[in-house]
């Protein structure tokens, strides 16, 4: 059997096996707010491009942008989501707003200013909560939760309104780059009662989304080519034009560094979009709140207030509908 035999047909059998089983009822959509630091690294990227393409499961309300360590400010991490809508051919369909760059304790005591940093993300993420009256609005978050806790500052009303799914954290281990990017946004969330789900990422460690990975070796013989064909060339982040997600992704994976044997990145926010779309795809487990202090876990077992804590995930199955979702799509709407 080839190498490419190998690589491919693990995927392939179970995604044939998911659509299989796409003959039930059809179950209402999720609608989503896509809050990301789509220029830090490549799993945004191609989680924004799943999202986008999952049009018979997800509503996209629009997409948030913040800024975390690597990638600029704010406005360059929109203007990464903005390759990837444009890339779905769905730009000027789906909502791009500009979030906060800057934290959560710099901007907060600001709420009551005009023209904040981030209030524009801030007064969408407000303004959709109350618009929503079926479903929880899901807040999938996929950077740091500057927007999304200053938002519930400025309106704690929105709080019964919608639904929290944060990408981030080791837990019970300290650490992860989204975690550490705005903490104290993260422990104010904690502190409230949003209903608050924690997507775990968990580094080296086959328990959390670093286990949803795609090699080195398998990147172009999966992804490319994948997703619609657009008219309009999109100029990519690291140079040359694309005219398909697909062959973008390949060039995000040809510009990373890459951990492990055989040499491999996560797809963590890709995993995330995935249990909401199937939450069979892992375990989720409630937990008392926990809360951080100096960096650390202090778990709290008598706090009444529950989160979600998701563990466990079925690389094969995430992987298998995600390049069964780009190969056979169908794009978002925004209503």
């Amino acid at each position: 059997m080839s190498k490419f035999a190998r690589n491919v047909l693990p995927f392939l059998s179970i995604a044939c096996s998911l659509l299989s089983s796409c003959q039930e009822p059809a179950s209402p959509k999720h609608s989503v707010i896509f809050d990301t630091d789509a220029n830090n690294e490549l799993d945004d990227q191609n989680a924004l491009a799943y999202l986008l393409l999952n049009g018979n499961d997800f509503v996209v309300r629009g997409i948030t942008s913040n800024a975390t360590y690597n990638g600029g400010d704010a406005s360059e991490h929109l203007a990464e989501a903005e390759r990837v809508l444009r890339l779905c051919d769905l730009y000027g369909e789906v909502r791009l707003i500009e979030g906060a760059t800057a934290k959560f304790e710099e901007i907060a005591p600001k709420l009551d200013t005009p023209d904040y940093d981030g209030h524009q993300a801030v007064d969408f993420i407000i303004e959709q909560a109350h618009q929503h009256d079926q479903e929880p609005l899901i807040l999938l978050a996929v950077g740091k939760l500057t927007n999304v806790a200053l938002a519930v500052k400025k309106d704690p009303s929105i709080i019964e309104k919608v639904k929290l799914v944060w990408l981030g954290s080791n837990y019970p281990d300290p650490g992860e780059y989204n975690l550490i990017n705005d903490i104290p946004s993260m422990n104010y969330l904690l502190d409230t009662d949003i209903h608050f789900e924690m997507v775990t990422v968990r580094y080296g460690k086959p328990s959390g989304t670093d286990a949803v990975k795609i090699t080195k070796e398998q990147a172009p013989k999966l992804l490319a080519g994948l997703g619609p064909q657009v008219q309009e060339p999109v100029t990519g982040r690291h140079g040359g034009t694309f005219k398909n997600f697909g062959d973008y992704s390949v060039d995000l994976f040809e510009h990373i560094e890459y951990y492990g044997t055989p040499p491999s990145r996560a797809l963590f926010d890709m995993a995330a979009v995935a249990i909401v779309k199937d939450p069979t795809w892992a375990e989720a487990t409630p937990i008392p709140s926990p809360k951080m202090v100096d960096e650390k876990w202090v778990d709290q077992p008598d706090n009444p207030r529950q989160i979600t804590l998701w563990e466990n995930f079925d690389k094969q199955a995430i992987i298998a509908d995600f390049l069964s979702t780009l190969t056979d799509y169908k794009q978002v709407s925004s209503n």
